[in-house]
């Protein structure tokens, strides 16, 4: 029996279900190709930075950060530009990003955890419903049934709960390795965030050499980066 005959056999309560399974479809690629992109070796990305920051000074370092597309690099991007105005403005601006980063990282994802919860509900409805239908059908036949009079109701109820779980079990198991993602990619961004504050307390920023020099390392620092450029 094919699925589409399987489908038609599931009543009404199958078209939710459907729209559920294409929702979490959906959610399911968007995020991952979005923590994907956000996926940077931390270590790596300020053992850089530093050497960036050394050789270049601040404007190469907004550079390097521009040039990277990873959460931590538009939070120190955010820190960098505030610089001329101090380790509080620094801290400040690098909090706001983090938060506005963390938003971005957990986008949809309660989307996700309701289709998980949705789904095999309306799988039990449906398990209700055609339950309710078959004792209708014995009521209506006075007891004197046989298997066939029964069938449709039984049908309903078991489909409806089987495709219900068939959505909401995937569903639920990307929500949560998704939520283990984002948490460590939240941790990471913190520790390199707490690292960076250092450097800006410590005035390390300013070690950079003259101008016309520090920028035309930094520039070839930049350019040399094959990690980051080659990193997805």
């Amino acid at each position: 029996m094919s699925l589409l005959s399987l489908f038609a056999q599931g009543g009404i309560l199958m078209y939710p279900i459907l729209l559920c399974s294409i929702i979490a479809l959906v959610v399911i690629i968007e995020r991952g190709l979005v923590l994907r992109r956000a996926r940077v070796d931390t270590g790596q990305f300020m053992m850089r930075l530093r050497s960036v920051i050394q050789k270049g000074g601040v404007v190469s370092a907004l550079n390097f950060c521009s040039r990277t597309e990873a959460p931590i690099a538009n939070i120190l991007k955010k820190g960098l530009s505030k610089y001329s105005e101090g380790p509080e403005r620094v801290r400040e601006a690098i909090e706001t990003a983090g938060k506005e980063e963390s938003f971005h990282l957990e986008h949809r994802l309660g989307i996700l955890a309701s289709v998980a919860g949705i789904a095999p509900l309306l799988g039990f409805l449906g398990t209700v419903t055609g339950m309710i239908g078959a004792f209708r059908v014995i009521e209506q036949l006075g007891g004197a049934v046989n298997p066939s009079n029964l069938a449709g109701g039984i049908w309903e109820a078991l489909l409806t709960t089987a495709f219900g779980l068939f959505v909401g079990v995937p569903a639920l198991g990307f929500y949560n390795y998704f939520v283990t993602k984002v948490g460590r990619l939240v941790f990471e961004m913190e520790s390199a965030s707490e690292e960076f504050l250092e450097l800006v307390r410590a005035g390390k920023l300013e070690d950079a050499e003259e101008p016309s020099r520090s920028h035309a390392e930094g520039q070839q620092a930049e350019e040399s980066d094959e990690y980051f450029a080659k990193k997805r």
